[in-house]
Parts: structure tokens; C-alpha cells; sequence
């Protein structure tokens, strides 16, 4: 696609997306001010803009929102992902306004400006997508926003050329946990609010590629003792725990590039006949432990409605879905069977190990935002587990 030519800034506009190719969007600021850069996106739920902003995997991101009315129900302490977001901000249609919900405590541009994200409202979203979808991959861009409106354009423009994206980047080290630490959090429910594992009878060790904590909360709620460990933790020291299962979490950036220290340790992993899961990134490593390729998608998958079908029963599930990158159906090798595919596009969404209790996904059966279609997977795991137990 050709550069679109700059447009000249409008009278009260305060922040400014640029684009790799030269495209300048105006608009007004929201949260906190500054410079950010990264890869644009969108994103199409209509709901959960908070826990979105703080997944992980949206890390070296900036977030277009198709849904209008983004920031209506205000912000909270409870509905975050992780504690420190990893996005670098959002790009909305119409300005946020005041909150109405019961469980607001402050506006989403108050919160915002809290954990240092920036975003810019007042811009054509619709224009902005089909710039993405039409591009052949999310464009590079870097996002301003000053509130006295003064910006050096030409400067900007050249900082988004030299953008690097996010293929060969392994993201993984930069939002994983620095150490191990035991998870107990249970699912939200209402009128209790969270709770707090009791009984454990499974021990999981999870491998925090950029793990989101409702992951952590549908294991611990059905009873397992969670065990969450930094990315490069070695085969050696998740199996001296002596655990039940293993997890392989979501993440940010390009499979490849984490999987140069993943992907041994996965496949010794593999060796133990421990059950294995896997979620969007931790399912893209399992595959390339086995041999498969991934490869950076024309167009990526997030939003809470994308339909998937499982191949073994013929049910459609409505999925939330955060990738840019995907496994190539035909570099699956023998004894590794596709469960899952994508209905938008026929891209591979989840497989099986016929041998052994191991199984992936691409997309996120804990949602948060999204359908809970998919949480029987997290049952599945239990099954594994139980009757490795026995």
C-alpha cells in the first residue's frame, strides 16, 4: 500500500498516531502523555478493555479498539490480567467518558495514566482497521500525545520508519516473572468476588511466558496447586518439583525466537510423560518442540468471537483469540493430530499427541474478556492428570 499523505493537524488535537508508511492519525489524548512505539493492532470485543490492556501478550503493542465506546464502564482493581501492563496503548473512536457501573473506581483514562499507558480517541477506527487488514501485516507505529497540542511531525515520521516489529523479537523475557511463586486464586463469582484455592489434590508447574492470571485462577479452582515459574526455568527444575502437570502459557512475540530456550526444555519435558497444555504461545511452542513451523499471520486473530470447530465432536466453540503469529497445519509430523481449526480462516487452532496426555490450543478457553465455551479444556486437564495419579 502507497504512504498516505500527511494531514495537516486539526485545532485542539493532542496526540497523533504515525505509521510506518507515513500515515498520520490526529486525535486527542487520553491517560497519561508521552511517546510510545510499537506494533498496531485491533482488537474486536466489545467488552474487557481493561483485562485486554493488561494481557501480556499484547506486550510491544498498541491496541485498536473497533468497538466505539471503549472506557464506559470506568476501571477497577480487580479486573487486570497482570499488575504491570504490557501494551503500550490504545487507539479509540470516541472520547472516554464518565463511568457507570457499580464496580468503577476511577475513570479508564484515570487508570490509564495510573500504569503510564497513553492513548489517542477522535480517530476514524473503521479507516484505521481496514488500513491493517488491507496492509498485509499490523503496521509499525509510534503514538504521541502532548496536551499542549505541539508535536514535530517530520521527527515522529522517522522514528516509525525505522521500526523494528515484532518478528524475530523474543517478548517472553520481558514479561515473565523474575522468580517462582505459589498461585491460589480462584475464579471471580457474583456477589464473592474472587477466591482462594482450598483443597489442591494436583500439583501443575506453569511456565509464564506472560501467563494470565485467569489461567491461574481455573487451575487453582479446580484444584490444583500452581506453581508458576520464570520462562527459562530448565526441564531439570520443573520436574524436581514432581508435579502433576505442566502448563505452557500465552505470550507475547515471535514463537521462534522464545522458543531457542523453550523449545529444549519442552521437548525434555516431553520425555517425562508428565500431561502437558498448552495456551496460544505455550501451544506454538509445544509445536515447534515437535517440529512444526510458525509463521508471522497476514492478518492476526484478537477478539472474543471468533468461531472455532473441534474436530473430534463437530462443535463450534465462540473463542477469545490474541495471536500474530500461527502453525503451519502442514509441518505437523507424525503421531500429532489437529483438534482444532479456526473458522475465519482454516488456520490450525489446536492438536493433540495420540500417545501421550498432551494437548495445545491458539486460542484462550479462560477468556477474560470473552465466551467460557472453551474452559472444558482445563477439565481435560484435570482427566490427564487424575489418571496419571491412579
Amino acid at each position: 500500500m502507497t504512504a498516505a499523505p500527511s494531514v495537516p493537524q486539526p485545532p485542539g488535537a493532542t496526540a497523533v498516531l504515525v505509521l510506518r508508511d507515513g500515515s498520520v492519525f490526529w486525535g486527542r489524548g487520553v491517560g497519561a502523555g508521552g511517546v510510545a512505539e510499537g506494533e498496531v493492532c485491533f482488537n474486536t470485543a466489545i467488552t474487557g478493555y481493561q483485562e485486554i490492556m493488561t494481557d501480556p501478550s499484547y506486550a510491544g503493542q498498541i491496541i485498536t479498539f473497533t468497538f466505539p465506546h471503549i472506557g464506559n464502564v470506568g476501571a477497577n482493581h480487580e479486573d487486570i490480567e497482570t499488575a504491570t501492563p504490557a501494551a503500550r496503548g490504545c487507539v479509540l473512536r470516541t472520547d472516554v467518558t464518565l463511568p457507570s457501573n457499580f464496580r468503577a473506581v476511577k475513570s479508564f483514562s484515570d487508570w490509564m495514566a495510573a500504569h503510564h499507558l497513553m492513548g489517542i480517541a477522535g480517530v476514524d477506527t473503521r479507516r484505521l482497521t481496514r488500513r491493517i487488514r488491507g496492509g498485509g501485516a499490523a503496521p509499525d507505529g509510534v503514538l504521541a500525545h502532548n496536551p499542549d497540542g505541539v508535536f514535530d511531525l517530520p521527527a515522529l515520521i522517522g522514528q516509525a520508519r525505522t521500526l523494528q516489529g515484532l518478528e524475530g523479537r523474543d517478548l517472553a523475557k520481558d514479561v515473565t516473572c523474575m522468580q517462582s511463586y505459589r498461585w491460589t486464586g480462584t475464579p471471580w463469582q457474583p456477589g464473592k468476588g474472587y477466591g482462594v484455592a482450598g483443597k489442591t489434590p494436583y500439583k501443575v508447574v506453569a511456565l509464564d511466558y506472560g501467563i494470565k492470571r485467569n489461567i491461574l485462577r481455573n487451575l487453582a479452582g479446580r484444584g490444583c496447586e500452581v506453581i508458576v515459574v520464570p520462562a527459562e526455568t530448565g526441564a531439570e527444575d520443573i520436574l524436581a518439583q514432581n508435579p502433576d502437570g505442566i502448563f505452557l502459557s500465552n505470550g507475547p512475540g515471535d514463537p521462534a525466537a522464545t522458543g531457542l530456550y523453550a523449545i529444549p526444555t519442552i521437548q525434555k519435558l516431553l520425555q517425562s510423560g508428565k500431561p502437558i497444555f498448552g495456551i496460544c504461545l505455550g501451544h506454538q511452542m509445544l509445536c515447534l518442540a515437535l517440529g512444526a513451523r510458525t509463521r508471522k499471520m497476514k492478518v492476526g486473530h484478537r477478539g472474543a468471537n471468533h468461531p472455532v470447530k473441534d474436530l473430534t465432536t463437530g462443535v463450534v466453540e465462540i473463542t477469545s483469540q490474541n495471536h500474530g503469529f500461527v502453525v503451519d497445519n502442514d509441518s505437523l509430523p507424525e503421531g500429532v493430530e489437529v483438534t482444532h481449526k479456526s473458522l475465519f480462516d482454516g488456520t490450525l487452532a489446536g492438536i493433540r499427541i495420540k500417545d501421550k496426555p498432551v494437548f495445545s490450543v491458539q486460542y484462550h478457553p479462560e477468556a477474560s474478556p470473552g465466551p467460557r465455551d472453551s474452559r472444558y479444556l482445563f477439565d481435560r486437564f484435570i482427566d490427564f492428570m487424575k489418571a496419571g495419579s491412579c
